[in-house]
């Protein structure tokens, strides 16, 4: 089954709507220019409230040593998840286990990205924008993704109800990752359309396992 990840949370109520409708994991967004951004006192009022057996990712781009060590000191993640140009040491220094975001497009060797970081859980694909580590809502050429990558795949970039049943049907992935598609404004989640795109991924499912 294709696990659900809702990212770019806020709120404590968008949050529980999320678990509610079944997510997997939730993400929660450390990048201050982000419209996403959570502080650590939201932040641990997010996590606070959540029941037991849901992962909390934590999504960092490029942060400073000390900045991940203060999140992971306050705020209890089961994962990290780096966005920028990170290397595979700097993302292994945490002793967390982690996944590595992508930026997708046409010269990107993804078989070589996976033999880069082959300690991480997964690879996070995203589509790439000029000046913008990811959420931009915008969708990249899934025929880009190698057949066999050695590390599981988390599709992201401009998923929504509408379109995430032909991304688990070409791509497979391992999970998917909704952060814009399911806003009603710019970092403000839906929760209708939170229910909506869960409903989708697991009809999706159900029909592919026929």
């Amino acid at each position: 089954m294709t696990r659900i990840k809702i990212c770019g949370l806020s709120r404590v109520e968008e949050a529980l709507a999320a678990v509610h409708s079944g997510a997997d994991a939730l993400g929660l967004v450390f990048y201050a220019p982000s419209p996403r951004y959570v502080t650590l006192a939201t932040a641990r009022r997010l996590t606070d409230a959540l029941p037991p057996f849901v992962s909390v990712v934590g999504l960092f781009v490029d942060a400073e040593l000390s900045f991940v060590r203060e999140v992971l000191a306050e705020v209890p993640l089961d994962l990290l998840q780096f966005h920028g140009a990170e290397q595979a040491d700097y993302c292994a220094q945490f002793s967390m286990p982690y996944l590595k975001a992508i930026r997708v497009r046409s010269g990107v060797d993804l078989l070589q990205c996976a033999q880069q970081f082959p300690q991480a859980r997964g690879l996070l694909l995203d589509a790439y924008q000029e000046g913008v580590p990811g959420g931009t809502g915008a969708r990249f050429d899934w025929k880009l993704i190698p057949a066999q990558l050695p590390l599981p795949v988390i599709l992201s970039g401009g998923l929504d109800a509408s379109n995430v049943a032909a991304a688990i049907s070409q791509v497979a992935p391992y999970a998917v990752d909704v952060s814009s598609g399911v806003e009603s404004g710019r970092g403000i989640k839906d929760a209708a359309k939170i229910v909506e795109f869960i409903n989708e991924v697991k009809r999706t499912d159900v029909q592919l396992s026929r």
